[in-house]
């Protein structure tokens, strides 16, 4: 009679993983959690390493690691909330030759694929804009779960001529480099599971 209650129990213990892990693998994350994300940026200035972020942006998610063929994001960077580190390189990015912020006041990042390469780890593939100008980038990512929420991070780079960024005596890049690395942390709650 025990042996027959413990196998009943193991039974519907079984059953309780695989709809938790049902659950679970279904899950879209699509809301985003601002205070736990973060976007980041380095580079060089004269061969020394510089670093800065951004106070203020947006993201759009909707991310579902079991239907990924329908995953996409949408980032919206408030320019003014660049911080350099201090205050004259924040007006002076804010210029015409830098980013022209008072033109130009939202950077944007919309993916349009995502694919998996394995693990953990994927890559979207989307077009960014930045002072007025839209290119093609793409940009690898790990993703992990920790309970009902989701972790993004990545890093990729962009080349600032490319978008006409530092103009005039700072196309120089042996004064500030053309790589730009962009280092994002996005965390997102999983609302609701995938409606299959």
């Amino acid at each position: 009679m025990i042996e027959s209650a413990m196998k009943k129990f193991k039974l519907s213990l079984t059953l309780f993983i695989v709809c938790v892990t049902t659950v679970t693998q279904a899950a879209e994350f699509n809301q985003a959690l601002p205070g736990k994300s973060t976007l980041t940026f380095a580079y060089k200035q004269m061969g020394v390493p510089m670093e800065g972020k951004f106070g203020k942006f947006s993201a759009r998610i909707a991310f579902d690691p079991s239907a990924i063929n329908t995953a996409h994001a949408r980032l919206e960077v408030d320019m003014s909330s660049i911080d350099t580190g201090y205050r004259e390189g924040n007006d002076e990015v804010a210029g015409k030759l830098w980013f022209n912020t008072p033109a130009h006041p939202v950077a944007q990042f919309v993916s349009g694929s995502v694919k998996h390469l394995g693990g953990n780890r994927y890559e979207t593939l989307g077009k960014l804009t930045l002072k007025g100008r839209t290119l093609d980038i793409s940009a690898p990512f790990t993703f992990k779960q920790e309970g009902s929420v989701g972790i993004f991070d990545g890093v990729f780079t962009l080349k600032r001529l490319d978008y006409s960024v530092g103009e005039g005596l700072w196309a120089d890049v042996g004064t500030v480099a053309n790589e730009i690395r962009i280092v994002f942390h996005l965390e997102a709650f999983a609302a609701l599971p995938v409606k299959k």
